[in-house]
C-alpha cells in the first residue's frame, strides 16, 4: 500500500495539459488516500507515510517524548519558560531582594537556596498553582548562594537544576546614626539629625524610608545640609510631653554608588517642658518662661564688641558642671588682644560648636552683670542665676538672643534649625 501511494503522488505532478489524464491522475491520488485510511484502521503501518495534508486529527503525544519543535505534527506539550531572580552568577545582590523562582508551563518543587558557608536554607512560599517559589526572608550580605530547584512540565518531565549569586559585599553596607539617642528626654527645640554612613544620592527615596511620628501629631520638614547629614524638625517647638519616634527601614536600601543600607533601626524620645530663656542686650537681662510661663529673670553680661554674641534661637548642645576654657580654640595665641590664660568656668551649657556658652561669669566681670558687655560671646550669669539655670535647664532647651547686632547662629554652629524659615527649611 505504501508502495501504491508514492507512484500516485508521482503521478500527479503531470502538467495537465490533457484533460483526460488529469481525471485519471486526480481519481488515482484519491484511490490512493483512500487506501492509506483503510491501512490505518486496519492497524496497518500506513499512517507512518501518511502526507502532512491528509485531513484528520493529529495523534496524542501525552505518552511520547516532548516535541516542541517544527516537525509532522505541531507540538502539544508547551516548553517551560523559567524565570530565576538572581540570575546565574549574579554579584552584588540587594539582600532585600527576596528570591524567586517562576514556571510558566511547568512547575516548581524541591527549591533549596542555602548559604555556601552552612547553614539553615532560606525558607519560602509555593504559590497554589505550583508555579512559583519565593524566599519569606532577607538574605544576609557578602554571602554566597546555591539554588537548587526542579521543574516539571505538562508532560510531568522533570528537569534539575542548580544556580548562584553573591550579595553584597561588606565593603558596600551603609547605616545611619540619630540623635537624640533612644529613651532620652530632651527639649523642645531639638531637631532630629541623622548622619549617613556613606553619601546618599537618592534622597527622596531615602526620606520615604523614614518615618518621623510623634504623638502630638506635629509633621517634620527635611533638611540636607550634605550627602550625608540630614536634620528633621516640626514647624514649631515640639509640644511638651511628647513622645516622637524615628522608624529608619534602610535595610535593603539604595544609597546609590552601589551602597546598600544594612539594617533597620527605631529610636523613641520625650520632650519635656517647653523652656525658653531670652536674653536681651538691651536690657542685659534673661527672661526664662517654661511651658509660656515666666518663672525667672537674672542679669546678664554678653560679648563685647569685638567678640559679639550671635543672635537668634540655640539649642542647648551639653552641659558641663565644670568644663576647661582655651583660648587657643577661638583662634587667640599669647599676645593677641583678648587672649586669656587656660581657665576652668562653672555651669557650663554649651549652644555653639565654636564655643559659646551660657555659663557662671568669672569672679572678675560679676560688676559686668547685668550693666556692660565682657565676654568673647558668652552668656554670662551671676553664680545663685548660673547655678538654677544648669539645674533647671536641659539639652534640647531654646536660648533665643537678641539686639546684639551680629548675625544668627548657623545651623551647622550647633542646632540652629529654627533660624531658617519654615517655607525655607525643606528646601534642598
Amino acid at each position: 500500500m505504501a508502495e501504491l501511494s508514492a507512484r500516485n503522488t508521482r503521478g500527479g505532478s503531470g502538467t495537465g495539459r490533457n484533460s483526460g489524464r488529469n481525471t485519471g491522475r486526480r481519481t488515482g491520488k484519491i484511490l490512493a488516500v483512500a487506501g492509506v485510511c483503510l491501512a490505518v484502521g486496519a492497524g496497518g503501518i500506513g499512517a507512518a507515510t501518511s502526507p502532512v495534508w491528509a485531513d484528520g486529527a493529529l495523534p496524542s503525544e501525552s505518552a511520547a517524548p516532548m516535541r516542541n519543535v517544527a516537525g509532522l505534527a505541531a507540538p502539544v506539550v508547551k516548553a517551560v519558560e523559567l524565570g530565576v531572580t538572581p540570575t546565574d552568577g549574579a554579584k552584588g545582590v540587594n539582600p532585600a531582594s527576596l528570591p524567586s523562582v517562576k514556571a510558566v508551563n511547568g512547575v516548581v518543587k524541591d527549591v533549596l537556596l542555602v548559604p555556601d558557608t552552612g547553614g539553615n536554607p532560606v525558607p519560602g512560599t509555593t504559590s497554589p498553582n505550583g508555579s512559583t517559589w519565593t524566599a519569606e526572608e532577607p538574605l544576609d550580605f557578602d554571602t554566597r548562594y546555591t539554588y537548587s530547584f526542579t521543574i516539571v512540565d505538562q508532560a510531568g518531565r522533570e528537569t534539575k537544576k542548580a544556580q548562584t549569586f553573591t550579595t553584597v559585599a561588606k565593603a558596600n553596607e551603609a547605616d545611619a546614626a540619630i540623635y537624640p539617642r533612644g529613651g532620652t528626654t530632651v527639649g523642645a527645640g531639638q531637631p532630629i539629625e541623622i548622619v549617613f554612613s556613606e553619601p546618599v544620592l537618592n534622597k527622596a527615596a531615602m526620606e520615604k524610608a523614614v518615618t518621623v511620628t510623634a504623638s502630638s501629631g506635629q509633621a517634620v520638614a527635611w533638611r540636607w545640609y550634605s550627602d550625608r547629614r540630614v536634620r528633621l524638625r516640626p514647624e514649631a517647638f515640639w509640644a511638651a510631653n511628647s513622645q516622637v519616634t524615628v522608624d529608619l527601614k534602610l535595610f535593603g536600601v539604595d544609597f546609590g554608588n552601589k551602597m546598600i543600607g544594612n539594617s533597620d533601626t527605631k529610636v523613641s524620645f520625650t520632650v519635656g517642658e517647653r523652656r525658653l530663656a531670652v536674653v536681651d542686650d538691651l536690657t542685659k537681662t534673661m527672661k526664662v518662661y517654661f511651658d509660656g510661663q515666666l518663672v525667672r529673670t537674672a542679669p546678664v553680661t554678653l560679648g563685647d564688641a569685638d567678640w559679639l554674641s550671635p543672635t537668634g534661637y540655640a539649642v542647648i548642645m551639653e552641659q558641663e558642671r565644670s568644663s576647661k576654657f582655651n583660648a587657643g580654640s577661638i583662634g587667640l595665641k599669647p599676645g593677641d588682644k583678648g587672649y586669656y590664660p587656660p581657665l576652668t568656668v562653672e555651669y557650663a551649657n554649651r549652644l555653639t560648636s565654636s564655643g559659646v556658652y551660657v555659663h557662671q561669669a568669672l569672679e572678675s566681670a560679676w560688676g559686668a552683670v547685668g550693666k556692660f558687655n565682657v565676654s568673647h560671646g558668652c552668656v554670662g550669669l551671676l553664680p545663685a542665676d548660673a547655678a538654677w539655670f544648669f539645674t533647671n535647664m536641659k539639652t534640647g532647651d531654646v536660648v533665643q538672643t537678641l539686639n546684639t547686632g551680629a548675625p544668627a547662629v548657623e545651623p551647622l554652629e550647633g542646632f540652629g534649625d529654627w533660624n531658617i524659615p519654615w517655607a525655607q527649611y525643606a528646601k534642598r
